[in-house]
């Protein structure tokens, strides 16, 4: 899935550019890809700013879009992980309507402290990762049908505890901080998101385990020749994506303070969205941590700007499938030319 875009087709390679081709415009069209997701970002920013100078370049706004939009980037990383290995989980919006639920009913209805329900939480997601990861590799089910067939068992499972009905109760306030506490004026979920991201930063980039997974997505049969482990990392891809996913569930409880499970099949498509909107900038070609955040940001002030000019309530779902297509259209559009300057360069040596 995340390897039908070569990983160095749309990455600069300016000594192959013919001296006809090096001028301004072979010059964008080999850096636009690379940012024109975060050029594109900052000019709506910019648009909704001055469209609506009232509403939109304010911190009330900074905070309500990091406050909702902190929970589908931590899900939009969860499923971009096991994309590393050319894998999908789709699990990541089904398995945060469980956890969510989980967490209040651990405390409300069982009595566990907020602190040993967050913990179960998490080893329970990670849990699930593991099976996704088995299932993955050890019964060799496409991850697209094994995490569709897992996820909606366990919504299933949340279906069948709650019987469609709200989980209330009372909650400790420092679960609640969870979520909406601040820190400098911001939402906590915002700098939950950047250490995740800058944990990931660096593992992908410059860790041997970013390398290797990267590698077993481009080419499983390769690293398996190379001996490269790759059922291993492919499974612990897939219980990191469980944790973080059990993570988006614990901060979303702590947000809503109830449970109930018509909650969080919302975030699939944007999680994945944002995701996919990673490959196709700042490393093009491949999936990547800040691409990842930007295309969950483009999509945050798209939405909000778009609602806030009287945006009908479908905007939302429509936004996000139509800046998907274009998005992975000009990607693919981007590739097909990189490859046709570099076999005018080869032709003219």
């Amino acid at each position: 899935m995340s390897t039908s875009i070569k990983s160095t087709a749309l990455e600069p390679d300016n000594d192959n550019l013919s001296p006809k081709e090096s001028g301004v415009f072979a010059h964008l069209g080999r850096y636009l890809p690379v940012y024109g997701l975060p050029i594109l970002t900052l000019l709506l920013i910019l648009l909704f700013s001055v469209l609506l100078p009232d509403t939109f370049p304010t911190l009330l706004n900074l905070r309500s879009i990091l406050s909702d939009k902190s929970i589908i980037a931590i899900l939009a990383l969860a499923a971009m992980v096991p994309m590393l290995t050319g894998k999908i989980d789709l699990t990541v919006g089904y398995g945060i309507v469980l956890w969510h639920i989980l967490a209040i009913s651990l405390q409300t209805q069982f009595g566990f402290s907020w602190q040993a329900s967050v913990g179960i939480v998490l080893v329970c997601g990670m849990g699930f990762g593991l099976l996704n990861g088995l299932l993955v590799e050890m019964a060799k089910i496409d991850s697209f049908i094994a995490t569709l067939g897992t996820g909606t068992l366990i919504y299933a499972v949340a279906l069948w505890y709650t019987g469609g009905r709200q989980v209330i109760g009372v909650l400790d306030p420092n679960f609640y901080a969870i979520s909406s506490s601040f820190i400098l004026g911001l939402p906590a979920p915002a700098f939950y998101v950047i250490g995740i991201s800058i944990v990931l930063w660096l593992i992908t980039e410059y860790m041997p385990i970013g390398r290797t997974l990267y590698a077993i997505g481009a080419n499983p049969r390769a690293a398996d020749l190379n001996g490269i482990p790759s059922r291993k990392y492919v499974i612990g891809a897939f219980v990191t994506s469980g944790l973080l996913t059990a993570l988006a569930g614990v901060i979303l409880a702590a947000k809503l303070r109830i449970g109930q499970a018509n909650v969080g099949l919302e975030f699939l498509l944007p999680a994945l969205v944002g995701a996919f909107l990673g490959s196709t900038t700042i490393r093009p070609g491949r999936v990547n941590v800040w691409g990842t955040i930007i295309g969950v940001a483009i999509l945050a002030v798209g939405i909000s700007g778009i609602q806030q000019l009287g945006g009908a309530f479908y905007i939302e779902p429509l936004f996000n499938g139509a800046t998907l297509l274009i998005s992975i259209g000009i990607a693919g559009y981007a590739q097909r030319r990189g490859g046709k300057i570099r076999r005018k360069a080869k032709s003219n040596l």
